[in-house]
């Protein structure tokens, strides 16, 4: 049986019709087939519906549109590029929520490279501000698989990661400044490019990281680095799995700690990634159980990168440590290994059904977690196949699970809680954490309840209230409910 729509309340169609008036014709959008993109995650895990959605253009009608909802009831759902990984962006299936869209707010509004700094708007693309950045020569370092589509806020907003977070950190470490709106309309201008500011509570903090359910993001200040004149990677094979952290520690030694990158592979990915991906193609003549891809990046053009590159190889050639590695020597070939980092995600995907964690441990216990959770979804399912690579360099493992090649594919799905909930287990008992860089959003919500304390729970409860009494950021996200109300 089909679910009928949901009818607005009059209350609430007068607010819908306010918005739009505010808004204009290019701030609106309920046509049907425009919107479908827009309910559905981007792992096509969560589909919701919505009143509409709006896509405002400047700060103030964030604020307008905000405090119209609020004043009628109206829940919020922010959402950037809808990359989220966790459904933290994708309305509910009732049909009652309202989609705020930031991508017209996507004005870079300064670059003071003397300063290091860059204002930015919420709905602007990564990768164009990784260019911006790099056009006065300058370097935005945060750089992840979706920087084509992903934008700003939501980076913000769900604390990115990915692939240099071991020399510059998170998204939540690349920012001085903030501006939000917080859930009544009111607007929070925090934008301030110092770097040292120690008057009281930093609220920014509050905000990155919160996943849409305190506030929306709408500028930031974004913290800039010099560019490297010279980047120097290889793709080398590891004598074992252990050697992947005694690898790293001298790469940073060795570099003077400008090691930008060290990522975990296993070389059987690699043959998935020449076998599903056209343009990707194994380098090694034989497959290796571990390989790693590391790159150093230099502030001189003089070869200095690639000569501490090439001296650290070599001792750990000479130690053990490695027993193959391939130095690309242009930047062709770089950019060709770099790929096949980024194509043993979509081979996986070609593959069958899978499993996906974000999993963060101590660097140092990285091997023990692999070992153990393989151990343990292993004896859970015999012939599932592990797939586990990422950030070594910052503790963060990407631990995927591919379907027995016996087992259909629907069966498989049938057992994702209980294989989530074996892997989480392995990475508790590890002092580690359940979500590194994707955030919890809506799939994670419940499992917030086993790795967090009640003070912490009761802690984010109690913030949610103070800035949105009303509940109507996000709803449903991130938070669980109170243990006594869960059933």
């Amino acid at each position: 049986m089909t679910e009928m729509p949901y009818t607005p309340t009059p209350e609430e169609q007068d607010a819908l019709r306010r918005i739009r008036d505010r808004l204009g014709p290019k701030g609106w959008v309920d046509d049907p087939e425009t919107l479908a993109p827009w309910l559905i995650d981007s792992r096509n895990v969560y589909e919701g519906r919505c009143l509409g959605m709006a896509k405002p253009a400047t700060t103030q009608e964030v604020s307008d549109i905000l405090a119209i909802a609020y004043e009628a009831g109206i829940q919020i759902v922010p959402q950037g590029g809808n990359t989220s990984r966790v459904g933290g962006a994708t309305p509910d299936p009732s049909g009652r929520q309202l989609l705020i869209n930031l991508g017209r707010m996507n004005a870079v509004r300064d670059i003071d490279a003397a300063n290091y700094t860059m204002t930015v708007e919420a709905g602007c693309i990564l990768k164009d501000l990784q260019d911006k950045a790099e056009s006065a020569d300058r370097l935005f370092p945060l750089s992840l698989g979706a920087e084509g589509s992903c934008q700003i806020g939501g980076n913000l907003a769900s604390n990115a990661g990915g692939i240099n977070v071991l020399r510059y950190g998170n998204a939540r470490d690349l920012v001085l400044g903030l501006e939000a709106v917080l859930p009544d309309g009111r607007v929070w201008n925090g934008l301030r490019r110092l770097r040292k500011d120690n008057t009281g509570y930093d609220l920014k903090q509050l905000f990155l990281g919160s996943e849409g359910t305190l506030c929306i993001i709408t500028a930031a200040v974004l913290k800039l680095f010099p560019l490297p004149k010279e980047r120097a990677a290889a793709l080398v094979a590891l004598s074992d799995l252990d050697a992947a952290v005694t690898l790293l520690e001298q790469a940073r030694t060795a570099s003077a700690d400008a090691l930008m990158s060290f990522e975990l592979m296993p070389g059987f990915a690699l043959d998935w990634a020449e076998r599903h991906v056209e343009g990707a193609k194994q380098p090694f003549d034989t497959t290796y159980d571990w390989t790693v891809l590391l790159e150093i990046g230099g502030t001189r053009a003089d070869g200095s990168a690639g000569q501490a590159l090439e001296g650290l190889l070599e001792r750990a050639y000479e130690d053990g440590h490695i027993v193959d590695a391939v130095l690309p020597q242009s930047e062709e070939q770089r950019s060709q290994i770099w790929f096949l980092r980024e194509a043993i995600v979509d081979a996986q995907v070609r593959e069958g059904a899978q499993v996906k964690h974000d999993v963060s441990v101590p660097v140092s216990r990285v091997p023990d977690f692999i070992r153990q959770a393989n151990a343990a979804v292993i004896e859970m399912m015999p012939g599932i196949r592990p797939y586990p690579f990422g950030h070594v360099g910052d503790g963060n493992i990407h631990y995927n699970l591919s379907q027995p090649v016996d087992m259909a594919a629907a069966d498989f799905a049938t057992h994702r809680e209980a294989l989530q909930r074996r892997v989480h287990d392995v990475a508790l008992s590890l002092d580690g954490s359940i979500s590194a860089e994707h955030g919890i959003g809506l799939s994670k919500r419940e499992e917030m309840l086993r790795c967090k304390s009640d003070v912490e729970l009761e802690t984010m409860r109690a913030l949610k209230n103070l800035f949105d009494p009303k509940g109507l950021m996000n709803p449903g996200k991130t938070i669980p409910a109170a243990r006594a109300e869960t059933k």
